[in-house]
């Protein structure tokens, strides 16, 4: 059976990451979060103290970075590692998630999570998730996807997948973030997140993850 690319776009909190990891599983494709690449470059400027309006600093960070993707057979998922250590969990804080869409609007660290991302995707049979990859990183992908959602309810989403890592974060502090990065993400000059022309809208603000994957899958079958 031939291979494709999927992409799958969208705002944050919409379960982007959910259904490219449910049809990676099914497909038996390598699923690659690209939002994971810019939290794992960001958590490294933060570590590091690199100033990102710099963009000499910018450049010579860029070269320290080395980012894989590691399938874990415990949890039977892929993760990501930032110069060989597992930062999976750790670029999920919402000390991360606060600058990551400053970080990813730098041109500088978009061509190279964007060049890494092409050569991952050359032999396709891939599924990747984020806010370009329809209409700048595989803009020939076989299948697109652009998920959205009511933002109450992604606001909620948020909620409950952060308050379990940190019980004192409040839902006020969640909607705060989520509005400031839809307005970043969109309105940046470099790759804004916008909806490709031949993408397929998903909405499932009433939709079950079972419902979801359902639809999509039907979208694949369509393609191949």
């Amino acid at each position: 059976m031939k291979k494709i690319i999927i992409t799958i776009d969208g705002w944050s909190a919409c379960g982007k990451s959910t259904l490219a990891k449910q049809l990676a599983k099914a497909l038996d494709y390598v699923y690659i979060d690209s939002g994971a690449m810019y939290r794992a470059v960001t958590l490294y400027f933060l570590r590091n103290h690199v100033d990102w309006t710099n963009l000499k600093e910018v450049n010579k960070a860029l070269k320290n970075i080395n980012l894989r993707f590691i399938f874990n057979p415990v949890s039977k998922a892929t993760e990501i590692y930032l110069n060989e250590e597992n930062v999976e969990y750790v670029i999920r804080d919402l000390v991360v998630a606060e600058k990551v869409s400053e970080v990813a609007a730098i041109k500088e660290v978009r061509d190279f999570a964007v060049k890494q991302q092409r050569k991952m995707g050359k032999d396709k049979g891939i599924v990747m998730d984020g806010r370009d990859i329809g209409t700048v990183v595989f803009p020939k992908a076989e299948l697109k996807i652009f998920m959205t959602a009511d933002n109450t309810v992604r606001v909620e989403r948020r909620f409950k997948e952060l308050v379990e890592k940190n019980p004192n974060i409040t839902i006020e502090e969640v909607k705060a973030n989520l509005e400031m990065r839809d307005y970043i993400d969109s309105h940046r000059k470099v790759s804004p997140l916008k909806q490709a022309e031949d993408a397929i809208i998903l909405d499932n603000t009433n939709l079950t993850e079972r419902e979801q994957f359902k639809k999509a899958m039907e979208l694949v079958k369509e393609r191949l």
